[in-house]
């Protein structure tokens, strides 16, 4: 496996962001691009369509992933704000926790994140033919979880948490899409009113086993001891919550 190191300590983030660029065009057989010493710099891997792995150790700045379109990232630390935002395909691994509107109108793609997320996590999240976005949350997130979310999945599983691991506004807006919810019950006070809470059947349990797993694999948890935990679905009993307002 061909792989290639990039010290970012101290670039401006429009520099090395072009490096990043740089290198993959140059370099076509390069399967591993290694960044160290990441502070805060924004957008890294911005658009980016090449089919490699890209670990990032240290802080990545704001939208990372921005446009994505088929790179894996490997974040071992954490991230600030828009991780994944429009992220059409690929996935992002998060051995820390990360800020607020994680998933931006994402469209396809998956997005782990090992310990916490902020606010607005997920808000327009959609999905379109074989595009599927999907968010896993290890932790707890802040309030407007799956805010407007039109499709694709969230998982949050409370992990470090020993209540409900949501804030408040749930779903709000949202009309399509799921949330699974690991957690014994939900106060629906906490819950925005275009959403309901249900038992899961056998075809959520099977799409949640699947992201489960991957989670478990990244980040070394049990995969029987998740699993085996209560889990609560919410969904959208309408499409067109707000088609009142809207049109007439």
């Amino acid at each position: 496996m061909k792989k290639i190191i990039l010290d970012a300590s101290n670039l401006h983030y429009k520099v090395l962001n072009e490096e990043i660029h740089k290198l993959l065009n140059e370099n076509n057989d390069v399967e591993e691009l290694i960044l160290n010493n990441v502070c805060g710099q924004r957008y890294i891997a911005a658009g980016l369509k090449n089919k490699i792995k890209i670990v990032i150790n240290g802080t990545a700045g704001n939208d990372l992933g921005i446009f994505m379109d088929g790179t894996i990232l490997e974040v071992y630390g954490n991230c600030q704000d828009g991780v994944g935002n429009t992220m059409n395909y690929g996935k992002i691994i998060v051995y820390g926790d990360a800020g607020d509107i994680v998933g931006y109108g994402m469209r396809g793609g998956e997005i782990y994140i090992k310990g916490d997320v902020g606010y607005r996590c997920g808000i327009h999240m959609k999905s379109y033919k074989e595009n599927f976005p999907v968010i896993v949350i290890g932790g707890e997130t802040k309030d407007f979880l799956g805010e407007y979310m039109a499709g694709g999945v969230i998982v949050v599983l409370g992990l470090t948490k020993n209540y409900l691991p949501v804030g408040d506004f749930v779903g709000s807006g949202m009309h399509g899409g799921k949330i699974f919810i690991r957690t014994e019950k939900i106060d629906e006070n906490l819950l925005g009113k275009e959403v309901k809470v249900v038992d899961l059947d056998k075809e959520d349990y099977k799409l949640l086993e699947k992201y489960v797993i991957n989670f478990c694999n990244y980040f070394g948890f049990d995969i029987k001891d998740i699993l085996s935990s209560k889990f609560v679905k919410l969904f959208p009993f309408s499409h067109r919550p707000y088609g009142r307002l809207y049109a007439y």
